[in-house]
């Protein structure tokens, strides 16, 4: 039994230190550094999927996390920093985390959007001292990120997210169980 759970606490720091060693370089240079990804991770959503435009018109605010870096072997956790804009400004700061444990092994980068399609789910949000994202939000985009469904800029749901520009050795992006805070860069 304690070799099991050496081999536990073994995978449980590689996993972590894996999740470490993916710098995504976000945050260095602060709120600037922030701002440019986050105009650049918009203007690349724009461009692959013109949709998003229509529904970033007319949400209430939009979260923009320009690389968040997911890792795991066993163990795993996932971490970004983005921007929260309404009115195509910033108002504010977050990082968003998570972790994980189960049959996992890799390590994968994207980008996505959280688009707040109501006062009430954007007021929520700003107004939680560490919201979390869980099975009500309605991905408009595939894993794959090749299409963005007709029926997203239609839909009822108060949160829609848009993930996109995966690279890496590990399936899937899923937001649910991410944890967001607000940060001062």
């Amino acid at each position: 039994m304690g070799s099991l759970s050496r081999r536990g606490f073994a995978l449980g720091a590689l996993a972590v230190t894996t999740l470490a060693a993916c710098d995504n370089g976000i945050g260095s240079s602060g709120a600037a550094m922030i701002d440019a990804r986050v105009e650049a991770t918009l203007n690349q959503m724009y461009s692959e999927f013109p949709g998003t435009r229509d529904l970033a018109s007319r949400s209430a605010g939009m979260l923009v996390m320009p690389l968040v870096t997911n890792a795991g072997l066993g163990l795993g956790g996932s971490f970004g920093r983005g921007a929260l804009r309404i009115n195509e400004t910033t108002v504010d700061y977050y990082s968003a985390t998570a972790g994980s444990a189960g049959l996992q092994i890799g390590a994968q980068q994207y980008s996505y959007v959280l688009f707040f399609m109501t006062p009430d789910a954007l007021m929520e949000f700003r107004q939680s001292p560490g919201w979390a994202a869980s099975a009500n939000i309605d991905y408009a985009v595939s894993n794959q990120a090749d299409m963005l469904r007709a029926e997203t800029t239609t839909s009822l749901s108060p949160v829609i997210a848009v993930v996109f520009g995966q690279t890496g050795l590990r399936l899937g992006a899923t937001l649910e169980g991410s944890k967001y805070t607000r940060i001062i860069p």
